[in-house]
């Protein structure tokens, strides 16, 4: 008889562990071509609400995240106009997460495993890869982001090494000779981290979110005295939209919030696999977002604010702000958080999920450390830099390859919640035998798949058609839509 999973945790069905030492609940009917220890359920779920907090403290706490946060306060609305989109917005992140949570929760299983019950057992390849893809963009990307921390590090400490960071004198494919440096410095720390596995992971993201914030205050705290309280004015670049006016500028700041977190969101099931039960990821997800968000966006534009009377320009980049610190303690010090907050970020949105989605392809052949290396060696292959600094390149490619977010989500909440009722029967989602349910036409459920294309296809026109690019803030919601209500539509045909 299937393992059903309803409400309860995986860890608590009775089956043979694959050896005394792993953590994976390898049953002898599980196909090989669909299992190895990292893709296989669960025994033992640990994770407790302060490790769910954590991750997204990391996911937050990043120069992205700080450059996001301040450009919000930036769109012309006063400051408690911006403060009740943020809060809308991370509300709504908070919702979905929790949703998309479940699944992977109860079954102990990551989001690739999760979405065979949805794409089929060879099916669930598609979104894993698309998915894989987008991750293995913004980790070099971040990893880009990162390197500039360690070269402020660098030429605070040898000036000399100036004209190696001007890629027109030194430089090799758009990119300095100590930026390349700097870059597979920041790689390889990375690297280091994800090779110990998930619990160097939760053991790192533990200490890295509550580190940022104890260098934040400081700064901040730095700034608001250097600068005095009465100088610091919050409505970054003042207030232009008043009454009705504001309120298009308020939604598209709430929808740029839940697209901020959309890669994150749609893979979350990567790390409340290891909840200990729902409930804890719910509290971790409270706390780690609502909370934690809004209270650090508050820094953040204070610490921006405070950056105009006190070095006589408004800078939005953290990393900027440190290097102009004339103190060597603080230079090291910020440019330290900064690069451990990237290296955060970067691990737990864009090392894992490629880690788990490559290894979902060939199980036997990839493993998760195999996966996540495929990742960052592509990463480098990629040029971030360039992708980077071009942003029409980054438009089309990143926003284009992101319209396939939205409705990867709503397929599998839609078939989670409406078509499978929020059972699912977990051995079945490691057999090729025709006769398990996740079996479908080959392996693939065509409905899906059927879902997907036209739910990916509007939103991609939203990013590339010149008249629909006023809805290209709300291509998440759109996509995420239409994929929830396509696949309850056509699943009703069976």
């Amino acid at each position: 008889m299937n393992t059903i999973a309803t409400g309860v945790s995986a860890t608590a069905q009775a089956g043979p562990a694959h050896t005394e030492e792993s953590n994976a609940l390898i049953k002898p009917g599980y196909d090989p071509r669909l299992t190895n220890e990292d893709l296989a359920p669960l025994k033992r779920q640990t994770w407790g609400q302060y490790n769910i907090f954590a991750f997204w403290m990391s996911d937050v706490h990043s120069v992205g995240g700080y450059i996001t946060a301040g450009s919000l306060f930036a769109l012309g609305l006063s400051s408690w106009q911006v403060l009740v989109a943020l809060l809308v917005g991370i509300c709504i992140v908070q919702f979905f997460c929790n949703l998309v949570a479940k699944p992977s929760q109860v079954t102990g299983t990551p989001y690739p495993v999760i979405c065979r019950a949805s794409f089929g057992v060879l099916g669930a390849n598609i979104p894993a890869v698309i998915r894989g893809l987008i991750a293995v963009a913004w980790y070099g990307i971040q990893t880009y982001l990162a390197s500039a921390a360690f070269m402020v590090l660098a030429l605070h400490f040898f000036p000399h090494l100036a004209p190696y960071a001007d890629v027109q004198q030194h430089g090799f494919v758009g990119l300095s000779t100590l930026g390349w440096v700097a870059f597979m410095v920041m790689w390889t720390l990375q690297a280091f981290v994800f090779w110990h596995g998930m619990e160097s992971i939760r053991k790192f993201i533990d200490w890295a979110g509550p580190a940022v914030y104890v260098v934040m205050a400081v700064l901040c705290g730095w700034l608001v005295w250097k600068a005095g309280w009465d100088n610091i004015n919050m409505n970054l670049g003042g207030v232009k939209f008043q009454g009705w006016d504001a309120l298009p500028v308020m939604l598209s700041a709430i929808a740029l919030v839940v697209s901020y977190f959309s890669g994150p969101m749609l893979n979350f099931g990567d790390f409340s696999r290891y909840g200990k039960h729902f409930d804890a990821v719910k509290k971790g997800n409270f706390w780690g977002l609502p909370v934690n968000f809004v209270f650090f966006s508050l820094l953040t534009v204070v610490t921006t604010a405070a950056t105009l009377p006190v070095f006589g320009e408004l800078i939005t980049d953290p990393v900027h702000t440190v290097s102009k610190i004339d103190s060597t303690t603080a230079v090291v010090l910020g440019a330290l958080t900064f690069m451990v907050a990237t290296i955060g970020i970067n691990i737990v949105a864009n090392f894992v999920s490629p880690a788990f989605d490559f290894s979902n392809c060939n199980p036997q052949k990839i493993s998760w450390r195999t996966g996540g290396m495929i990742a960052a060696v592509g990463s480098v292959f990629i040029t971030p830099w360039n992708l980077y600094n071009n942003p029409e390149v980054i438009h089309y490619t990143l926003d284009i390859l992101g319209a396939f977010i939205g409705p990867l989500f709503g397929i599998l909440i839609a078939d989670y919640y409406l078509v499978q009722k929020q059972q699912v029967h977990v051995d079945d989602l490691y057999t090729l035998s025709p006769q398990g349910r996740y079996w479908y036409q080959n392996g693939v459920n065509r409905r899906a798949v059927m879902a997907l294309v036209p739910s990916a296809l509007i939103p991609m026109l939203c990013v590339i058609v010149p008249d629909w690019r006023g809805a290209a803030n709300y291509a998440w919601f759109i996509g995420t839509g239409l994929g929830f209500v396509f696949h309850a539509l056509l699943s009703k045909q069976r």
